[in-house]
C-alpha cells in the first residue's frame, strides 16, 4: 500500500503553518521582512559572485607565476619546455643531478618534482629559505598530471595546490606547484568582511525601513481609526449622525491609501443617507402609531362603556347576549391595554423624559408582588427585601409598571407551582432588582429579541394566558428611560431577569 496518501497532508501541513504564521503577521511587519529578506538575497547574490571573481582573479595570478607568462628563458633551465641544453639526460649508473628547487620568487611552500628514469625526487620551500622533504604520495600526485604545461589544481595532504607538469625531450618529467592557502586566506577573509558588511546593512535597512513603512502607512491607520470610530457610533437605532469620515488629505485618488479613503468616505456617505431614510422612516411609523392609539382610546373606551351599560341595563338580555357583552367588554379592555402600551413606546421613543421623584423601590416592589399572588395563586410568591429602604430617582407609575411586567411575565410563561423570589440590593453604586423563577427556562435562540417588540418565547415556555410581546419591551425602554439596564440569565431550571437603576439611597 502506497504511503503518499498520510504524508501528503502532513507535507501540507508543515508547509501551512508558515503560511499562517505569515498570514497573522501585520502589514508593516511583512513589508519590512520582505524589504531585509530581498536585500539579504540581493548581498548574498553579489556577495557571491564578487568572491568567485576574486578568487578566479588570484588563481590567474598563481597561473601566471606559475608558467612566466610562457616565456622561456624566465623559466629556470631544469623546467623550461626544450630542457637544460647544457646538462645531458642522465645515463644508467651515472649519479642523478641535484634535487629540484622552486624557482626563485615563488611564495613559501612552493613544491619542485622531477621524474627520471622513475625516481621522483620532491622539494618544499619553506619561509626560511630552506628546502623540506615532500611526501612520496604528493609527489605521486604532482608528476601524474598531464605534461601539457596547463596549470591545474591538486589536492595534496597539506591542502590545495595549483600546478604544472612538463615533459623535457630526454623524457624527464618536472612539475611545480604553488599553494592556495593564501588565495583560500583572501577569499575567506572576503566573506568574513561581506558578512560583516551585510549584517550592518540588513540591519540598518531593516531599522530604516521599519520607519519608512511605518510613515508611509500612517494614512492606513487613519482611514483604520476612522473606521474603529464608526464602529462604536449606535447605529442599529434612533436618529444617527454619521459625521465621520475620512481627512481629506487621506482621500487622494493617485494613491492606493488614498483610494481605499475615498472609498470609504463614499461608503459612509450611503450608509448615512440610508440611515436617515430609515430613521425617517421609523419616525413616521411611530407618528402613525402615537396617532393611531391616542385616536383608539376614545372609541375603545366608548365600546367598553356601551357594553357594559348594555348588559346591566334594566332590561334583561339573553344568556347569550350577556356573555357576548362580557367578551366585547374582556377584548376590549384588552386591546385598550395594548393601546396604552403602544402608546407609552412611541412616547419614549420620541424621547419624552419622565418624572424623576424619589421613588421607593421597596414598598413598590411589595405591592408589585401582592396583585400578582392574587393574579396568580397557584404559583409561590417569595421576597427577598433588605432591611432599608431603598429609593431611586424615577417615575413611580412606569417603575411599578416594570416589576408588574417582570411578574406577569414569570407567572404567564411558567407552570403552575414554580417559584418566583423578587429582591431588591444595592450593589456599589446601583440599586439591582431581580425576579427569578426555578420554571422550564428560555432557549437561547430567543434570548437575543426577549427585549424586542413582539417578541414571544417558543412553546418551552407556557404561554396558556397569551401575551401581546410588548411586556419586556417596555421594561426595556422604562429601563433605559431611567438611565438604566436589565438582562437575562437563563437556564433550565432557573431564569434570572435582573433591572440595574443609578443613583440609589438607602434609608433605616
Amino acid at each position: 500500500m502506497s504511503s503518499n496518501p498520510p504524508t501528503e497532508p502532513a507535507a501540507r501541513g508543515r508547509l501551512g503553518r508558515p503560511r499562517r504564521w505569515w498570514a497573522g503577521r501585520p502589514l508593516r511587519t511583512r513589508l519590512v521582512l520582505a524589504l531585509v529578506a530581498l536585500l539579504a538575497l540581493v548581498s548574498v547574490a553579489i556577495g557571491g559572485l564578487t568572491t568567485l571573481a576574486l578568487r578566479h582573479v588570484l588563481v590567474a595570478q598563481v597561473d601566471t607565476q606559475l608558467t612566466m607568462g610562457d616565456r622561456p628563458r624566465d623559466l629556470p633551465p631544469w623546467f623550461r619546455p626544450g630542457g637544460d641544453p647544457g646538462r645531458p639526460a642522465p645515463r644508467p649508473g651515472v649519479a642523478a643531478p641535484s634535487p629540484p628547487e622552486p624557482p626563485r620568487g615563488f611564495p613559501p611552500g612552493s613544491l619542485a618534482v622531477r621524474r627520471a628514469d622513475g625516481v621522483t625526487t620532491a622539494t618544499r620551500s619553506t619561509a626560511s629559505g630552506s628546502l623540506a622533504d615532500v611526501p612520496a604520495a604528493d609527489a605521486a600526485r604532482l608528476v601524474a598530471l598531464p605534461t601539457d604545461g596547463r596549470p591545474r589544481t591538486v589536492t595534496l595532504d597539506e591542502g590545495d595546490v595549483r600546478a604544472v607538469a612538463r615533459q623535457l625531450p630526454n623524457g624527464v618529467v618536472v612539475a611545480v606547484g604553488i599553494p592556495l592557502s593564501g588565495v583560500q586566506d583572501t577569499v575567506w577573509a572576503l566573506v568574513a568582511a561581506q558578512a560583516g558588511v551585510v549584517g550592518l546593512g540588513l540591519l540598518l535597512a531593516g531599522g530604516a525601513g521599519a520607519l519608512i513603512v511605518r510613515a508611509t502607512l500612517r494614512p492606513l491607520n487613519r482611514v483604520a481609526a476612522t473606521a474603529a470610530r464608526v464602529t462604536e457610533l449606535p447605529l442599529d437605532r434612533g436618529e444617527v449622525a454619521l459625521a465621520v469620515r475620512v481627512p481629506a488629505a487621506d482621500t487622494d485618488p493617485r494613491t492606493e491609501v488614498g483610494q481605499v479613503g475615498a472609498a470609504l468616505n463614499r461608503m459612509l456617505g450611503h450608509v448615512a443617507d440610508a440611515l436617515a431614510v430609515r430613521q425617517a422612516s421609523e419616525t413616521r411609523v411611530r407618528q402613525f402609531v402615537a396617532d393611531a392609539s391616542h385616536e383608539l382610546r376614545t372609541p375603545l373606551a366608548a365600546i367598553r362603556g356601551y357594553a357594559e351599560v348594555s348588559r346591566r341595563g334594566r332590561d334583561e338580555v339573553p344568556t347569550d347576549v350577556a356573555h357576548a357583552l362580557r367578551r366585547v367588554e374582556s377584548e376590549s379592555a384588552r386591546m385598550t391595554s395594548l393601546v396604552d402600551d403602544l402608546l407609552l413606546l412611541a412616547r419614549l421613543d420620541a424621547g419624552r423624559p419622565l418624572a424623576a421623584d424619589p421613588v421607593d423601590l421597596s414598598a413598590l416592589v411589595v405591592d408589585a408582588v401582592s396583585d400578582a399572588h392574587v393574579a396568580g395563586p397557584e404559583h409561590h410568591w417569595r421576597l427577598d427585601l433588605p432591611e432599608v429602604v431603598i429609593r431611586v430617582p424615577g417615575d413611580a407609575a412606569r417603575l411599578h409598571q416594570v416589576v408588574a411586567n417582570l411578574l406577569a411575565n414569570a407567572r404567564v410563561h411558567t407552570p403552575p407551582g414554580t417559584t418566583v423570589t423578587t429582591s431588591l440590593a444595592v450593589e456599589g453604586g446601583t440599586a439591582v432588582l431581580t425576579v427569578a423563577d426555578d420554571g422550564p427556562g428560555v432557549p437561547a435562540q430567543v434570548r437575543p429579541e426577549m427585549f424586542e417588540r413582539f417578541a414571544r418565547g417558543d412553546s418551552s415556555r407556557s404561554r396558556a394566558h397569551g401575551s401581546t410581546g410588548l411586556g419586556l419591551a417596555i421594561v426595556a425602554a422604562v429601563v433605559e428611560a431611567h438611565h438604566g439596564t436589565v438582562g437575562v440569565d437563563s437556564r433550565p431550571g432557573r431564569t434570572v431577569f435582573a433591572v440595574r437603576l443609578p443613583d440609589p439611597t438607602a434609608d433605616a
